[in-house]
């Protein structure tokens, strides 16, 4: 595992990415969850371009997280390097530690903080969540995540190809959390002590901001539970997704979204006038 993810090319990573969401999607298509009306080719569309311009911006910045990672493997700088861990152990500890801080902290900062918010809730404002919304953040904010990771490198000691792997992990349960299947509920639940289930990832998307502002994991399900951010509801069925204000078909269109974190400063700009 160590060899393959150590030299793993471009095109394994890229046909990891496509085959877990293609797969997903065509599950979703036979056994959905839930059944939306709106147009599934049109939104994936959508979902799509989004996942275009991260995977542009973290291939823009793809030098940061190798010249890092080679680093910290090299010198063996980082907390995981103050003493010696069997490979098996500083893998777990790191798969964490990214996880930590690369997926969780840097999520519930953008919750937290309202100029990170405004690009944020593009990822929410979707009201039909499925697999290819696993990847719709806007640019600005993939650029953050990046550099979260960047920092999650550095300070824990994370070597290339437990990177790679981490990246290959995150990708798949990404779109599998947000996936619009059911699994057994006994399953959903097992699950969920351990990974973020589809079930569990649900209610983040809820439109009540009390369930909005929870379970923000991506991997693995511990950090909600141990903040106090956990929350389960009886039934996902009678969740309603979205955002308050923007239920408008029209912030569902790709140059309607592009421009909402700048509606927001325009907005201030004219109370502030007024």
């Amino acid at each position: 595992m160590v060899s393959f993810f150590e030299h793993i090319p471009s095109a394994w990573r890229t046909a990891i990415l496509i085959s877990g969401l293609v797969l997903l999607w065509i599950i979703e298509g036979i056994a959905p969850r839930f059944r939306f009306g709106a147009n599934r080719y049109r939104h994936a569309g959508t979902n799509l371009f989004f996942t275009l311009t991260t995977v542009i911006v973290n291939t823009g910045l793809a030098f940061l997280i190798v010249k890092a990672s080679r680093w910290t493997g090299e010198t063996h700088f980082g907390a995981l390097y103050l003493v010696p861990l069997p490979l098996w152990l500083h893998t777990i500890l790191a798969l964490l530690m990214l996880d930590f801080i690369g997926a969780w902290a840097i999520h519930w900062v953008q919750h937290k903080t309202a100029w990170l918010w405004q690009f944020h809730k593009i990822h929410h404002i979707d009201t039909q969540i499925d697999a290819t919304t696993a990847l719709r953040h806007h640019p600005v904010e993939s650029l953050w995540r990046v550099i979260a990771l960047f920092v999650a490198i550095i300070t824990m000691g994370v070597p290339f190809w437990m990177v790679m792997f981490y990246q290959s992990l995150s990708a798949f349960l990404s779109q599998f959390n947000h996936a619009n299947i059911h699994l057994p509920q006994w399953l959903d639940n097992a699950l969920s002590w351990v990974i973020v289930s589809p079930d569990m990832h649900k209610v983040h998307h809820s439109r009540y901001q009390p369930e909005t502002d929870a379970n923000y994991a991506n991997i693995f399900s511990i950090w909600d539970r141990l903040f106090g951010t956990f929350v389960k509801v009886p039934d996902t069925l009678a969740l309603k997704y979205g955002l308050d204000e923007y239920q408008d078909a029209r912030y569902q269109d790709v140059g309607t979204l592009l421009k909402v974190p700048w509606e927001h400063a325009a907005t201030i700009k004219e109370n502030v006038s007024s």
